[in-house]
C-alpha cells in the first residue's frame, strides 16, 4: 500500500511539474520579443492600436476550436474604442480562408462590431506578418495574438521584416494562467522546436534576412 501511494504521489508530482513547465514557458514567451519604444504621453490608451490574430489550419468550412479560441483571445486583447482587429490566414487546410472563418465567428458568435480587417492569402506565419504590414503602418501599439510561443515567433518575424514597426509591439491577451493547461506542455515543445529553427535560419550565412534584426534579447 505504501509503495502504491509513493508511486501515485510521484506520478502526481510529475504531472504537476509538466503542467507547471508548460505554464511557465507560455508566460515567458508572452513577454519576449516585445517593443523597445513607449508611446508618448499624447497617445490615448488604445488609440491606433492594432490586434493581429493569426489563423490555424482549418480543414472544413466550420471554424475549428483553435481558431475560435484565438479569436476570443484577440477580442480580449482589444483596449480602447479605436482599437482595430486584424485577422490573418489564407485557405491552407480547407476551402475557406482562416481569416474569413474567424471574422464570421467574431461578428456572429461573439458579437464584435468594431473595426475589422482580414488578410486572406497568407499560407505561413512569415506571410501572415508580411501581408499585414500595410495594416500596421499607422498603429501606435501592435499586439500579435496566437498561442504564446507562436505569437513570439511571429513577433520575431516582424523584427526581421520591419524593426521600426516591431518597436511598437506590446503584450496581447493570449496567455492566461490555467487556460488550456493540459495542452500547454505539448504546445511549448512544438513552439520551442520551431523557435530554434527560426533562430538557425536567421543566422544562416545563406539566408538573405540574416543581417536583419531578430529583435531584442528578452
Amino acid at each position: 500500500m505504501n509503495a502504491a501511494r509513493t508511486r501515485l504521489g510521484g506520478a502526481c508530482l510529475l504531472v504537476a511539474a509538466v503542467l507547471g513547465w508548460g505554464e511557465l514557458e507560455h508566460w515567458r514567451a508572452s513577454r519576449r520579443q516585445l517593443g523597445t519604444t513607449t508611446p508618448t504621453s499624447a497617445v490615448v490608451r488604445g488609440a491606433g492600436e492594432v490586434v493581429v490574430v493569426l489563423g490555424f489550419r482549418n480543414r472544413s468550412e466550420r471554424i475549428n476550436a483553435v481558431n475560435r479560441w484565438r479569436v476570443r483571445a484577440g477580442l480580449r486583447s482589444l483596449e480602447g474604442a479605436e482599437s482595430r482587429l486584424v485577422l490573418a490566414g489564407g485557405p491552407v487546410g480547407g476551402p475557406r480562408a482562416e481569416a474569413d472563418l474567424m471574422a464570421d465567428y467574431a461578428r456572429g458568435a461573439r458579437g464584435y462590431h468594431g473595426p475589422l480587417s482580414v488578410e486572406t492569402t497568407s499560407r505561413s506565419t512569415w506571410e501572415n506578418i508580411s501581408n499585414v504590414i500595410p495594416l500596421l503602418e499607422d498603429a501606435d501599439r501592435i499586439k500579435i495574438v496566437s498561442d504564446s510561443l507562436h505569437a513570439e515567433r511571429a513577433r520575431g518575424y516582424l523584427w526581421r521584416q520591419r524593426p521600426d514597426l516591431a518597436a511598437r509591439l506590446v503584450r496581447g491577451g493570449d496567455h492566461r494562467f490555467g487556460e488550456h493547461s493540459l495542452l500547454k506542455p505539448a504546445l511549448a515543445l512544438l513552439g520551442r522546436r520551431r523557435l530554434r529553427r527560426q533562430k538557425l535560419r536567421a543566422v544562416s550565412p545563406g539566408n538573405p534576412s540574416a543581417a536583419r534584426s531578430t529583435g531584442p534579447a528578452r
